[in-house]
């Protein structure tokens, strides 16, 4: 990207108003630039501190906030409610440099209610060079540009509760203009005891992991889980999920035998896929090429496992940007297999879980609250 002080890119006349706050004058600018390239964003606001930043969201209208993490006067996290309390409904995306620190931050932020993060390059020459980031940027602030002119507040994950009340899987509300979609049929296929629990998930779903891991107990089955994260980000996921889960959490390694009751995560970097050796199940981590922009990606992973598990495979496919997981969801009812998705109300971002949804390929769409519940219901239950 070479724009010039003098390149104009046309705007869209509804564009998504951007703030960005960072403590270097020069990756405001380059993240400024980054954004401005696409005609449907607009950078109203460029500031270098947390405080400064509380100041202008009082006086300008704002979509989404990209926030920096470390800065003097006021750091990201301390500013992070302080903005939120300003305008609730406005989207923030935490940006860091790929340290267990800001990782950690980053985490506690999202918990906190910023919407989502991105792992920002540790130099003006790799973030000028970096294609990926770049287009990591730009998609999420569009996607979550559109979340805040819906008016929906991205939901916080509670603490720990136990079971839920069961209830019967429904169908969602009707899709709205986030993602403008046909309606939503559900199949009538019975869904099967499972023999192993897939999860996918992008932005948003760390809250949502905790939510359905956490309320879902013990249970036998091995769960196996690719959200979109980066390496150092995966792992302290992991950690997160074990402190609010009943069973234990680790990242996943390469030649690694599945063992039931245990939780799975794709490592950043890594798509995490299945095979068959004897009676075992072991993982196998590559570094093939992204699908769909991504690496760690669900449909490979779903696509191996349906391999394995045919009509024993259970699938969920939670909150996220993009349409990951609806290739390798086909695959899965195809084979027999079932999938259940979030509801466009109770979702960060209504794409991944609205793709599968409005393809036919569900069986339930539901709360993030009634998940847990429902799937304990199935993995417990006798055999069929």
């Amino acid at each position: 990207m070479n724009l010039s002080s003098t390149d104009k890119v046309e705007k869209s006349d509804n564009a998504y108003r951007i703030m960005v706050v960072d403590d270097s004058a020069v990756i405001r600018g380059l993240l400024t630039r980054i954004l401005e390239s696409d005609p449907s964003v607009t950078v109203v606001e460029s500031v270098p501190n947390g405080e400064i930043a509380i100041k202008r969201l009082a006086i300008h209208d704002i979509d989404v906030i990209v926030l920096d993490i470390e800065m003097p006067v006021m750091d990201g996290l301390t500013a992070l409610p302080k903005l939120l309390a300003v305008k609730p409904d406005v989207q923030i995306i935490m940006a860091s440099t790929l340290t267990r620190k800001n990782a950690e931050i980053s985490l506690r932020a999202m918990r906190l209610g910023a919407a989502d993060y991105i792992p920002k390059p540790t130099s003006s020459g790799e973030l000028t060079k970096a294609s990926d980031f770049k287009h990591e940027l730009v998609e999420k602030v569009k996607a979550l540009g559109q979340v805040a002119r819906s008016g929906k507040k991205a939901p916080l994950p509670t603490a720990k509760t136990g079971q839920a009340n069961v209830n019967k899987p429904k169908l969602a509300p009707a899709p709205s203009s986030l993602y403008p979609t046909k309606s939503i049929v559900l199949r009538k296929d019975k869904i099967n005891k499972p023999d192993i629990l897939a999860i996918g998930s992008s932005t948003g779903g760390p809250q949502a992991l905790f939510d359905v891991l956490g309320n879902l107990g013990a249970i036998t089955q091995p769960v196996v889980v690719t959200q979109h994260m980066p390496a150092t980000f995966t792992a302290l996921l992991a950690e997160h999920i074990s402190r609010v889960s009943a069973m234990p959490s680790k990242e996943g390694e390469d030649g690694e035998i599945l063992k039931g009751g245990t939780i799975y995560l794709a490592p950043g970097g890594f798509h995490m896929v299945f095979e068959k050796q004897g009676a075992n199940v072991v993982i196998r981590l590559n570094q093939e090429a992204p699908e769909n922009f991504c690496r760690p990606a669900v449909d490979p992973m779903l696509r191996s496992l349906s391999k394995i598990y045919g009509s024993r495979l259970l699938v969920l496919i939670l909150t996220g940007m993009g349409s990951d997981g609806l290739r390798g969801s086909e695959v899965v009812t195809a084979a027999g297999g079932s999938v259940i998705a979030q509801d466009e109300q109770t979702s960060v971002v209504w794409g991944m879980p609205g793709a599968v949804a409005t393809a036919g390929l569900c069986s339930a769409v539901l709360p993030i609250k009634e998940m847990a519940s429902n799937v304990r219901q199935l993995v417990l239950r006798s055999a069929a």
